[in-house]
């Protein structure tokens, strides 16, 4: 990684942290660009340098969660059916960029606020892109046929089995592991 890279990279993290700070203090929708300029000591057009949009702070590195989740899902045993290679892969990737209490209140803030519930949406779009083609692969689809849905049907039922157990995990104040939260809920699919 060149000097640059490495600088932006830091630039980048301390904006967000700063970001964050405000979020969580101030709340989402009352945090300016400009007041998380003035935080981090930067002009708002450099804000825009670094960040597209205020939900791509809380939100950014959700895009990058479901490439692991692809690379989890490609390295699980070929004798393992597509549901459960599916529900492993998910398994395999956790967040622990904040501890438990701060991963709470950024799961509220995200519930919570319309335009973060939106950009969370688009994220897991996102994701359905880069697990379909391994999924597709597993169950043996022709991937030149359009009409052959499984696969994207099965990674858009985990999908929102993982938000419902997020949003489950939420309420319940983080008082059950949003892991048993997610199996329970893909068990519901496949009883």
């Amino acid at each position: 990684m060149t000097l640059w890279n490495r600088t932006r990279q830091a630039v980048y993290g301390e904006i967000a942290q700063k970001a964050m700070e405000l979020f969580l203090t101030r709340g989402f929708e009352a945090t300016t660009i400009d007041d998380i300029a003035q935080a981090s000591g930067i002009s708002r057009r450099s804000f825009f340098r670094y960040f597209g949009t205020k939900e791509d702070i809380v939100l950014g590195d959700l895009g990058s969660k479901g490439e692991l989740a692809a690379r989890a899902l490609a390295e699980r045993p070929a004798d393992e059916d597509p549901w459960t290679a599916l529900r492993n892969a998910f398994h395999a990737i956790k967040d622990e960029a904040y501890d438990a209490a701060t991963m709470l209140k950024i799961s509220r803030m995200m519930y919570e606020t319309p335009s973060l519930r939106a950009r969370h949406i688009e994220k897991h779009l996102q994701w359905q892109a880069s697990l379909v083609p391994e999924l597709r692969r597993r169950l043996g689809a022709d991937p030149s046929n359009p009409l052959d849905v499984r696969a994207e049907a099965l990674v858009a039922c985990a999908i929102t089995c993982l938000d419902v157990a997020g949003e489950a995990w939420t309420r319940a104040d983080g008082s059950v592991p949003l892991e048993d939260l997610f199996d329970s809920a893909a068990a519901a699919l496949r009883p």
